[in-house]
């Protein structure tokens, strides 16, 4: 990913100036979620970033941005049912902010100048979109982008697309928490595990184990 050192330092510490003040010891966060589609390649990695992230409550991979009504993995591996792999992340806001999630989601997760492609897998099931809930987590993603445009963050164009979400569809079982059932598997070692190390290295503080 060729994001510009001083500018990557500058926005981790907005970011974590702005993580939410740790409640009191045996007080219940409030029980409001949000829920937010991230894709950026293969889901494996996506979501075990997500997992790892303080006040995510789920993280589901699946397919969105498509046409095919509950499409199979293979079909989506195909590239013409219009899906990309995608990951549905519940997440608490009085823990995590959205633009937290942001902030992981173009610096930990994934490269958001790579167009059609992560990493060794390519194809328009691999690109990196933003499928949001609500009106205003759109206008936040697009400020967001905008912002990162502005400030010259990467030195390639960022790609991702921003679009509210029409139908997120839950992907086979053996596809879920892939990350935490096959830490050794050699995909998860090269391309997955490194994201997990950036997340606890660049967001100590949004960082956790496995959550039970």
């Amino acid at each position: 990913m060729t994001l510009r050192p001083a500018l990557l330092a500058f926005l981790i510490a907005l970011l974590l100036a702005l993580v939410p003040t740790v409640r009191a010891v045996g007080v219940v966060p409030g029980a409001r979620t949000e829920t937010v589609v991230f894709a950026g390649g293969c889901f494996w990695g996506v979501e075990g970033v997500f997992e790892h992230t303080v006040g995510v409550r789920s993280a589901t991979s699946g397919y969105a941005g498509g046409t095919t009504r509950d499409p199979s993995y293979e079909e989506v591996s195909t590239g013409r049912t219009g899906h990309a792999e995608a990951v549905r992340v519940v997440y608490d806001p009085a823990r995590v902010s959205f633009d937290q999630l942001l902030a992981i989601f173009f610096t930990v997760a994934h490269d958001p100048t790579q167009l059609n492609r992560q990493g060794p897998d390519r194809g328009t099931q691999y690109r990196s979109a933003l499928f949001t809930t609500t009106a205003a987590q759109r206008r936040a993603a697009q400020a967001y982008v905008t912002r990162l445009t502005r400030a010259g963050t990467y030195r390639d164009p960022i790609v991702t697309t921003v679009a509210a979400l029409d139908t997120f569809y839950p992907a086979e079982a053996y596809h879920q928490d892939y990350m935490a059932h096959h830490p050794r598997q050699g995909y998860i070692v090269t391309h997955d595990a490194p994201k997990v190390e950036r997340l606890r290295r660049l967001f100590p503080a949004l960082y956790r184990e496995w959550p039970s």
